[in-house]
């Protein structure tokens, strides 16, 4: 048993008043965000001074005296606060090179505010300061202790809250198995025991609706009735597209975390390749970061392990029976027969099947691995018996 920070997700249904109660938060909170990113430009550049989190939080007091700004008093303070704290995460990851520069937010993309304190949640009902009795469409029950809650409005006008817990965990049994997984355009996983598992491309499922929905909504008249509704169609299917590879993603790492104990993976340099515009879409469309990310999550909360085999590592040149490297090989080459030892092999499974046994090695070596392996060289020889390979790995 061991504590975590669990997130539950819930739709909200707010009445009339509790939505323009709501909206009061969405607007205060991105004018304080916009108003101090601002003043933090303009103090850089006319004073060349940088202004903390402290500077600017006195300043937020002073903001709600004025008779301009008296508004911000209707909204809770502590929201307004967690703003500036945000803002200073904002600009701590940019000087760390972490993320972009903040950029300002706009009323058109989701819009969000945090309660960091007194949130509870009673008979099916959110309550939070300033505003009461918010009804939920609750799926389940809530465990744990209750830290803070963060509630987003869609483009497509919907409202959802997501509260952060405090709960004890159970993590998943061990099971004393590896796998080696081959990302992949073609097919979405390929692991070393040969499983694949199939590439819905949402986006290309959805893409005749969403042209003929953004076709409709290019002529209409912006801030028209007709065009708002138009506008929460297109959201509509965004959204779905979003949700299905969400649903995707989240069962195939649950199914992975428990039938494996150790994962190995290849590091891509996904930013670098979406720079590819023959293949940007498709690799947006698979999401391969929101997969690696959300499967190291759950590895960590169940006391398993994501390994990452080095990007530059030749995982579907290299014929993993007999250590071959094929340096001819193309991208349209789904299959390739070996010239050594004859064998006919299946690109993405051969990768797969490598990386686990790279992985393996790596362990074994005490995490140093040789990418330049001389051809001919078995790798379950190298340097490793066939017994302690055979153990550590599932080919």
């Amino acid at each position: 048993m061991k504590e975590i920070k669990y997130t539950y997700k819930f739709r909200l249904k707010p009445t009339k008043e509790q939505e323009i109660e709501l909206n009061k938060h969405f607007g205060s909170v991105r004018f304080v965000y916009n108003y101090f990113l601002n003043q933090r430009k303009n103090e850089y550049l006319n004073n060349k001074n940088s202004l903390t989190y402290n500077d600017q939080s006195a300043f937020l007091t002073q903001l709600k005296k004025e008779e301009n700004t008296s508004w911000l008093k209707e909204i809770n303070s502590q929201s307004l606060q967690y703003v500036l704290k945000c803002l200073e995460n904002a600009y701590q990851g940019f000087f760390n090179k972490r993320t972009k520069f903040p950029r300002f937010k706009s009323k058109k993309s989701k819009n969000s505010f945090t309660c960091p304190q007194f949130v509870s949640v009673e008979n099916n009902s959110l309550n939070i300061p300033k505003i009461k009795g918010i009804k939920m469409t609750m799926e389940r029950k809530i465990e744990g202790k209750i830290k803070k809650a963060t509630i987003s409005r869609t483009p497509s006008g919907k409202y959802f809250v997501s509260i952060l817990t405090e709960k004890i965990y159970k993590p998943i049994n061990k099971t004393n198995k590896s796998v080696g997984i081959d990302l992949g355009i073609k097919d979405f996983l390929v692991l070393s025991n040969g499983t694949k598992i199939k590439n819905h491309r949402f986006i290309k499922h959805y893409e005749r609706q969403l042209k003929l929905h953004q076709q409709h909504l290019s002529r209409k008249k912006k801030g028209s009735k007709r065009y708002e509704k138009q506008r929460i169609k297109v959201a509509k299917i965004h959204e779905k597209i979003s949700n299905s590879r969400m649903d995707l993603i989240h069962k195939t790492t649950l199914n992975l975390i428990k039938e494996f104990d150790t994962i190995y993976i290849e590091n891509l340099n996904v930013k670098g390749m979406i720079k590819n515009h023959k293949l940007s879409k498709a690799i947006s469309d698979v999401s391969w970061g929101k997969f690696i990310e959300t499967l190291t999550y759950k590895a960590e909360w169940n006391d398993k392990e994501v390994v990452h085999i080095d990007r530059f590592f030749p995982s579907s040149k290299t014929c993993h029976l007999c250590g071959y490297i094929n340096h001819n090989l193309t991208l349209k080459d789904r299959t390739w027969k070996c010239s050594e030892c004859c064998e006919v092999l299946d690109r993405d499974v051969n990768a797969a099947i490598n990386i686990l046994n790279e992985g393996c090695r790596k362990d074994m070596s005490g995490g140093t691995s040789d990418y330049k392996r001389r051809a001919k060289i078995r790798p379950s020889l190298d340097g490793i018996s066939d017994e302690a390979f055979k153990e550590k790995s599932l080919v």
